[in-house]
């Protein structure tokens, strides 16, 4: 709509001196679970500020951290030393309340940035309706759901975690997120979709994403206890 060009890029160095209106950084990521730490934020936020960049962070798996790297989001103090501006976090609650299909969402940051967003939502006829509203102030009123959610996702990475790296995968990053990112030493990712999908296990392949993802494949773990389970058993045969 803003008539932007898009630009990969996996470093603030590789952009290169091309000028650029905003930076989108999404952390935990999708598809790999990589977590940016604090030291790394910092210097994205630094770097913006120097050139009057906006900074977009998709912070959709903030909640959902794992291990000892806890996710930390562009709006914390530690980050932007207590200031918002050019600075936008956005949420969803597809994930930590799982409410995937009713576009309940929300940014947060400047709020000279929020206010043109909301202008250009209004006669962008992308109003989030009323209801979906109500039901996003319930859900983000109570932790216990989300919390009780949480402790279900990580009981099952526990177990296809386990399960994958016992039957010689190997796991990267995956610090965050509803999601493994797993590779094998004797395929690719079409060949691990496949050798996988011969033992009724279907994951989608890592260069579905781009092609640094060309021998990886990302395992959601957003099935039922029952399926991942069966997916554990079939791993071991």
């Amino acid at each position: 709509m803003a008539g932007a060009t898009p630009v990969a890029s996996d470093g603030l160095t590789a952009l290169g001196p091309a000028p650029v209106g905003l930076v989108w950084v999404n952390s935990p990521s999708n598809p790999t679970g990589r977590v940016l730490d604090v030291p790394h934020l910092r210097k994205v936020v630094s770097w913006a500020r120097e050139r009057g960049v906006i900074v977009a962070s998709d912070e959709c798996y903030l909640d959902l951290g794992w291990e000892d790297r806890e996710p930390v989001s562009i709006l914390h103090p530690d980050v932007c030393d207590g200031s918002h501006d050019n600075l936008l976090a956005v949420h969803s609650l597809s994930k930590r309340s799982n409410l995937a299909g009713y576009r309940a969402a929300f940014v947060a940051g400047d709020p000279a940035l929020v206010e043109e967003l909301l202008a250009v939502r209004k006669h962008a006829g992308m109003i989030v309706p009323a209801p979906v509203q109500a039901a996003m102030r319930a859900a983000l009123d109570d932790d216990d759901h989300a919390a009780e959610q949480k402790e279900r996702y990580r009981a099952r990475r526990s177990r296809l975690r386990a399960a994958f790296e016992g039957a010689g995968w190997r796991i990267e990053h995956s610090d965050a997120g509803l999601y493994l990112w797993a590779g094998h030493p004797e395929y690719d990712a079409w060949g691990a979709v496949a050798a996988l999908a011969d033992r009724g296990i279907l994951v989608a392949p890592g260069d579905f994403y781009g092609p640094a993802g060309a021998r990886h494949v990302r395992v959601a773990f957003t099935a039922t206890d029952e399926r991942v389970g069966a997916a554990v058993e079939r791993l071991r045969t």
